[in-house]
C-alpha cells in the first residue's frame, strides 16, 4: 500500500516537473500591485449596465459606428453584426469565417478588419471580403488583433503574438493566456500602405500587443501592452522600435503603467479622450510567478480550471494623451465579463466584451466641451 502511494507520488511529481508544455517561460519583473487606489479607486459605476440582446451571438469584442450611422459589432462566431444605435434592425452584415477582434473604416467606406485567424481583411460596402495582408516582412500574421486607419490611408495593425496563433492554440483567449504566461514578448506593430501594398514592422518586442489608437495629430500611436499592464506612445515614421531594448525604449513614452488590470482595446472617444478596457484584473498569483519561469511551467501542467486566470471584474477607463485619467468605471462583481473596451457616442457608452452575451451600454452623462 505504502509503496503504491510512493510510486503514485513519484509519478505525479515527475509529471509536474517534466511533462511537455507549449510555453517556454521567460523571467521578468512585475511591479507590486498596490490595489484599487486613486485614480482607480474601487467603485460600481459600471455595475448597472443595460443590455442590447444579440440573440445567440456572444463576445461583442469590438464595436464601432460606421459611416452610415449604423452600429457594427464583431462577435465570436466570426460574424460582424449591424444594427441601429439602439440595437434595433439587427442583421448579420457579414461573416469572415474567422474571428475579428478589431476594425475601422477607411475613407472609401471599406471596413478594415483585424481577423485573428485570417489576418488583415478589407470588407467592401457591398460585403465582399478580401485579404490585404497575412504576413509582414516574411513572417505570418498569427494573431491580428487591432487596427486603425490614418487620414493618409495607411493602416496600422497589432499582431499580438508570434508564438501563439489564435487558430493553432484553441482560440483567442487560450492563445492570449499562453502568450502572457510565457512572456517572450513577440508582439509587434505593423504599418501597411494600401497604395504600395507594402508592410513594415514599426515596433516589436511587445508582451501581447493589443489595442492601438492614433494620436490626434496622427504623428504617434498608442499601444496597449497587455502582458505588462501598460500603454505606450510611440512615434510613427521613425526607425523600428524594439521595446525591450533600453536604448530604443527612450524613444517611446510610457503613458500608463502599473494598471490594475490587463489593457485590451484602445478607442478614441470624444473631446480627445482615449478609452481602454481592462479585460481581467491583476492577480497576485501571476505577478508572484514573474521571476519564476519554472513555476509557470508547472502551472500549465495542472488541469485548466486550476490555471491562475483572474476572476471577472468589469473595468474601463478614459485618459488623455498625456496619460491623465479622466474617467474610471468599475463593476467589481464582474456581471458583464471581460470588458475589452468602450465605444463612446454623445448619447451612450457601449462596453465591449470578449465573452458577454449582449452589448452593454449606459447613458453618456459627460457634457461635451
Amino acid at each position: 500500500m505504502l509503496g503504491g502511494l510512493l510510486l503514485l507520488l513519484t509519478l505525479l511529481v515527475a509529471y509536474l516537473l517534466l511533462a511537455p508544455v507549449p510555453v517556454n517561460p521567460v523571467a521578468w519583473q512585475a511591479t507590486p500591485f498596490t490595489g484599487y487606489a486613486p485614480p482607480h479607486a474601487r467603485n460600481e459605476q459600471l455595475a448597472a449596465l443595460q443590455l442590447i440582446d444579440i440573440g445567440a451571438e456572444t463576445g461583442p469584442e469590438h464595436i464601432a459606428l460606421g459611416p452610415d450611422g449604423w452600429l457594427y459589432a464583431a462577435v465570436s462566431s466570426g460574424a460582424i453584426l449591424r444594427m441601429q444605435p439602439d440595437g434595433s434592425q439587427q442583421e448579420t452584415w457579414v461573416n469572415t469565417g474567422g474571428r475579428v477582434l478589431g476594425f475601422a473604416f477607411d475613407a472609401h467606406g471599406n471596413l478594415i478588419a483585424a481577423d485573428a485567424y485570417r489576418g488583415l481583411l478589407q470588407i467592401s460596402p457591398q460585403r465582399q471580403i478580401s485579404v490585404l495582408l497575412d504576413q509582414a516582412e516574411g513572417t505570418p500574421l498569427l494573431y491580428a488583433d487591432a487596427v486603425v486607419v490614418a487620414r493618409d490611408g495607411k493602416i496600422y495593425l497589432s499582431d499580438a503574438s508570434q508564438r501563439f496563433g489564435a487558430r493553432e492554440y484553441g482560440g483567442t483567449f487560450q492563445a492570449s493566456v499562453l502568450d502572457i504566461l510565457e512572456h517572450s514578448s513577440t508582439g509587434r506593430i505593423i504599418e501597411y500602405d494600401p497604395a504600395s501594398r507594402q508592410a513594415y514592422v514599426i515596433a516589436d518586442q511587445i508582451c501581447f500587443a493589443n489595442g492601438i489608437a492614433l494620436s490626434q495629430d496622427e504623428q504617434s500611436l498608442f499601444v496597449a501592452e497587455t502582458g505588462e499592464y501598460r500603454v505606450w506612445k510611440i512615434a510613427l515614421h521613425a526607425p523600428v522600435l524594439h521595446l525591450k531594448n533600453k536604448a530604443d525604449r527612450k524613444r517611446a513614452q510610457l503613458v500608463l503603467r502599473d494598471l490594475p488590470g490587463y489593457p485590451d482595446n484602445l478607442m478614441r472617444g470624444l473631446d480627445g479622450r482615449i478609452w481602454v478596457g481592462l479585460a481581467k484584473p491583476r492577480g497576485a498569483a501571476i505577478d508572484n510567478m514573474a521571476d519564476k519561469p519554472w513555476l509557470r511551467s508547472i502551472t500549465l501542467r495542472l488541469p485548466r480550471f486550476l490555471w491562475p486566470v483572474p476572476p471577472a471584474y468589469g473595468h474601463v477607463l478614459a485618459f488623455d494623451e498625456n496619460g491623465k485619467i479622466q474617467r474610471d468605471l468599475q463593476d467589481p462583481g464582474g456581471k458583464y465579463p471581460e470588458t475589452t473596451g468602450v465605444t463612446e457616442t454623445p448619447e451612450r457608452l457601449y462596453i465591449q466584451s470578449l465573452h458577454a452575451q449582449g452589448i452593454g451600454w449606459m447613458p453618456n452623462l459627460v457634457r461635451r466641451r
